[in-house]
């Protein structure tokens, strides 16, 4: 062996202090690891951000379950008291009553600002992942099956049902067309 043969074979051997490189499958294997490291940090950040956002939304869920009864008190008491009544009441009463009613919609606005809404159906179609049939209403002029009377609203939270809107559903009507338009679509957060 010559000097110079000598010199190129330590060249090419790599350092006493240093590990030998991977070759060919480890190589590959490794880089298979850091792909497979690296998609489930990924996959650990997003299902962390979602339910750090789920846990925003619904976590006031139970809070706002025990509110819904103090909403509905309110709203019977309001609906205890006729127009005529109020109308020809004292100024006290008519006070308590519109403390009443003002306390009623702060509540309200209060819930929809923490993502809790009021959903009233009457008019649409029953369906039974938003309504809790209470009772039926024979009416032949209304199509089987569509919400003919409200008992207690519903209430949503996000996309979440909190509490299904209670209600009087028709029968003996005309049955209404697969995928009919609602008679009345009144999803918004009014009072009745």
């Amino acid at each position: 062996m010559t000097d110079q043969t000598a010199r190129t074979e330590d060249a090419a051997a790599p350092p006493a202090n240093q590990p030998a490189a991977p070759q060919g499958d480890a190589a590959a294997d490794l880089k298979d690891r850091l792909l497979r490291t690296l998609a489930e940090m990924e996959n650990l950040r997003k299902r962390t951000e979602r339910e750090v956002t789920d846990a925003r939304l619904y976590g006031a869920a139970s809070f706002a379950l025990d509110i819904l009864a103090v909403a509905d008190n309110m709203r019977r008491a309001l609906d205890a008291v006729s127009p005529e009544l109020r109308a020809n009441a004292e100024a006290g009463v008519k006070a308590l009553v519109d403390g009443v009613d003002l306390t009623e919609r702060e509540l309200l606005k209060a819930l929809e600002k923490n993502g809790v809404r009021r959903f009233t159906p009457r008019g649409e179609k029953f369906d039974p992942n938003f309504h809790q049939a209470m009772y039926e209403v024979p009416d032949p002029t209304v199509p089987a099956g569509s919400v003919v009377e409200v008992v207690a609203p519903g209430y949503m939270i996000g996309e979440r049902v909190l509490r299904p809107a209670m209600v009087g559903v028709s029968k003996g009507g005309p049955k209404s067309a697969p995928g009919a338009r609602p008679v009345n679509d009144n999803t918004g957060s009014d009072g009745s």
